[in-house]
């Protein structure tokens, strides 16, 4: 399946519940969930383009993205060792 697809799956799923009237509270937490992947995904974006001058780049994967997202910072940093040390 395709990411074009799946999101826009996903879009409609959640705009169908705005109509039939999904309960307030897992609309929040689905809400802060997609904001919280997005940042991740911005995270590892800036780390790859400022990291390149030395030769440090983490693959933006789904697996990436939670770590960075639910962890912010230090999952960014994590990621950054382990790319550093152990690969």
């Amino acid at each position: 399946m395709s990411s074009t697809l799946f999101i826009g799956i996903i879009i409609g799923l959640i705009i169908l519940l705005f109509i039939v009237g999904a309960p307030v509270k897992p609309m929040k937490y689905i809400g802060k969930a997609t904001i919280r992947l997005g940042i991740g995904a911005l995270l590892l974006f800036f780390l790859n383009v400022f990291g390149g001058a030395i030769g440090l780049h983490i693959p933006i994967n789904l697996f990436t993205v939670l770590v960075s997202g639910f962890l912010g910072v230090f999952g960014v940093g994590s990621l950054a060792a382990i790319h550093l040390f152990i690969l």
